[in-house]
């Protein structure tokens, strides 16, 4: 079973829910991770760097692992390539319940905090991102 922390636009209702993960997800829960939320304006979606604020999403459950390859390209993610040459970095983290009990390990996509900067990213204290507050 693979298993994805998603926080954006991969998140139900969102953009690319539908193109990435409708008929996909086996099972799909309210999450947290712990990292720092940053809504990018230019582009119209957020980043995760690593930290220590509660980050709200959703852990994505997917049968068919080949999944993440359609996930990685998406995020701009090779992990052929060297890091800086990616947009994001996948990593596995371990995610909790909204009750605070762990979920398991999953990957997730993370962004460097100088990256973030560069794109003039915004930090969302609530940890919760969702496009209709930012369009």
């Amino acid at each position: 079973m693979l298993k994805v922390f998603v926080y954006g636009t991969l998140k139900p209702g969102e953009s690319n829910y539908q193109r990435y993960c409708a008929g996909k997800v086996v099972q799909e829960e309210r999450s947290i991770a712990y990292g720092e939320l940053f809504h990018l304006p230019a582009f119209g979606y957020p980043a995760m760097t690593t930290g220590y604020t509660r980050v709200q999403g959703y852990l994505l459950s997917f049968a068919d692992a080949d999944v993440i390859h359609k996930l990685d390209q998406l995020e701009d993610y090779d992990p052929q390539r060297p890091p800086e040459d990616n947009l994001y970095d996948r990593k596995q983290i371990e995610t909790y319940n909204l009750d605070g009990r762990s979920q398991g390990i999953a990957w997730a996509y993370f962004m460097t905090s100088d990256r973030v900067e560069g794109l003039g990213g915004i930090f969302i204290p609530s940890g919760w991102w969702f496009s209709s507050k930012y369009f």
